[in-house]
């Protein structure tokens, strides 16, 4: 497990590297000038003289590997720049809104996984059944339907129509102080959203992962023995048939990601979402820079995940990956 981690991070290196060349590079090329979006109302009436003194301030008037290379090594030691949007350092930013975005991600990637594997089972063990033709066509349909639409219509339902819920934010409006229970009725409906968002492809990956296992020759010869119908499910179908969906976590990573920012801006949970849609449409290259590090380091690090839980799950597999 040392190893491959180890591997995994060294090969980490130069696509995190290549990730923020190509951002500087596409914000280079972005219609959009982060001089005027510092300068905001300001920089309709300024002159030309105050408009280019600016982008000498901002540093945008650099080259392109010079603007990249400074951040770059600027970064190495801590220093992530300043915010040009946010007029803030870019650490700060990101430490006071990733860890409400990780809370929203984590939830919800829990949840999904637990009750699509719950679901999965259930269907797998009698796939054609009531209960498999039931909830299969429920997960088709919610595949089809965005992360968006989800959480505007829980929204209407939960919050709207039976009024039990919050419709968004991190507490309530007549409060200024942040508490554990308000932030758990607040994170429910925006868990909740996500998490179904993305549970029909952990449900489907175990319901055929279960259903092919219970046809095996070792499943039936536990059958044969005697064994209990849950012993023969808990511990031979079941282990076997999530074997494949280990390997679904980290390429559901990128998704959770991008459908987190969607109902994150749904519900307006201060996440990295409105921070994200600043930064690139200000062209802020520090904080563009650094959340995309993070994004491309999360994706890196569920893909690493997988491996290891497979490896653990299946010892025929090895950490050799």
């Amino acid at each position: 497990m040392a190893r491959m981690t180890g591997r995994r991070a060294l090969a980490a290196v130069p696509v995190l590297l290549g990730v923020t060349l190509a951002v500087f590079a596409v914000a280079e090329a972005s219609p959009f000038d982060p001089v005027k979006a510092y300068a905001g109302t300001a920089g309709l009436t300024a002159s030309q003289e105050n408009l280019d003194q600016l982008r000498h301030n901002l540093g945008v008037d650099r080259p392109l590997l010079t603007r990249w290379w400074d951040w770059l090594t600027a970064a190495v030691t801590g220093d992530l720049g300043d915010s040009s949007v946010m007029r803030r350092p870019v650490a700060d930013v990101v430490t006071e809104r990733l860890g409400w975005s990780v809370l929203l991600a984590v939830t919800a990637f829990a949840l999904a996984i637990a009750l699509g594997t719950l679901l999965g089972v259930l269907a797998g063990r009698r796939r054609g059944g009531l209960l498999d033709r039931a909830v299969s066509a429920l997960a088709y349909t919610l595949e089809a339907a965005p992360a968006f639409w989800l959480g505007l219509l829980a929204i209407w339902f939960f919050a709207l129509k039976l009024g039990v819920l919050p419709a968004g934010g991190l507490t309530d409006t007549a409060s200024d102080t942040v508490t554990f229970d308000q932030v758990a009725r607040h994170l429910v409906l925006p868990a909740l959203v996500l998490g179904v968002s993305q549970l029909p492809w952990f449900f489907l990956y175990v319901r055929q992962g279960v259903g092919d296992a219970l046809d095996e020759d070792p499943v039936r010869g536990a059958r044969a023995r005697g064994l209990a119908e849950r012993t023969v499910l808990t511990g031979h179908a079941l282990r076997s048939g999530m074997l494949p969906m280990l390997t679904l976590i980290g390429s559901r990573v990128p998704e959770v990601i991008t459908g987190a920012l969607l109902v994150e801006t749904v519900f307006s949970w201060p996440g990295i979402a409105a921070a994200t849609v600043q930064a690139a449409t200000a062209v802020d290259f520090p904080l563009l820079a650094a959340l995309t590090v993070l994004a491309t380091a999360a994706v890196l690090l569920g893909n690493l995940l997988s491996d290891l839980l497979y490896g653990l799950a299946d010892p025929r597999v090895g950490f050799d990956g």
